[in-house]
């Protein structure tokens, strides 16, 4: 049985088309540095994220899930989806919005999606991670962990970059310092994901009547 599930994976991996992604950089890392990422992608808490508000999550998943159900057209694994993000986005302190467009511009949202240089799964994460920071068991088109990787990538290399998302989005995709991968990252969250709380939305000014 082992065995079909291994095949049927790796016929997904196969036939999912190639996506577009740069190559991470393996880097030497710090005793400390490489025991705390190792921590961040070793937690298997349920994915259940925390929203302002009842309100705000109903308004939230609702949204995400019109915009997304063209590339998940599953409406629950679009929502379990979509819980993922936003909880591994929280947990990492990430805007899950960015997230979405980062995994639009890596992957298109297709999870056995496999780059010409080896970069696995939604967020588009190389194997040299699970080498370095993860267990030999961890398997990056499993949605939780391709999640957590990337989110906890992400954001060390905004720590790494005094959260200057710019050159983060760069070491993330291998492209540091030529600007065209930071700008589709950019362009993809603000065109297709923005979004405003419902907090934000009630501070805004009616307007005038005439």
């Amino acid at each position: 049985m082992r065995i079909q599930s291994v095949a049927l994976l790796l016929s997904f991996a196969l036939l999912a088309p190639p996506a577009l992604a740069g190559a991470q950089r393996e880097e030497d890392l710090s005793a400390s540095v490489r025991a705390a990422l190792h921590g961040a992608v070793s937690d298997r808490a349920a994915p259940e994220p925390v929203f302002p508000s009842a309100t705000e999550r109903v308004r939230w998943l609702g949204e995400m899930s019109q915009r997304l159900y063209k590339r998940i057209p599953d409406p629950q694994e679009r929502l379990i989806f979509l819980k993922t993000v936003y909880y591994e986005a929280q947990r990492a302190g990430l805007d899950p919005q960015l997230v979405l467009g980062l995994i639009q511009v890596e992957s298109g949202f297709k999870k056995y999606a496999v780059s010409s240089v080896g970069a696995r799964g939604y967020m588009q994460v190389m194997p040299f991670w699970v080498r370095a920071i993860g267990t030999p068991d961890q398997n990056l088109f499993h949605l939780r962990t391709n999640l957590r990787y990337g989110c906890t990538i992400l954001r060390h290399y905004l720590d790494i970059e005094k959260g200057d998302l710019y050159r983060a989005l760069g070491r993330y995709n291998g492209s540091l310092g030529r600007p065209e991968y930071p700008n589709m990252v950019r362009a993809s969250w603000e065109r297709n994901w923005s979004w405003q709380a419902a907090e934000t939305l009630a501070q805004q000014p009616l307007p005038a009547r005439n």
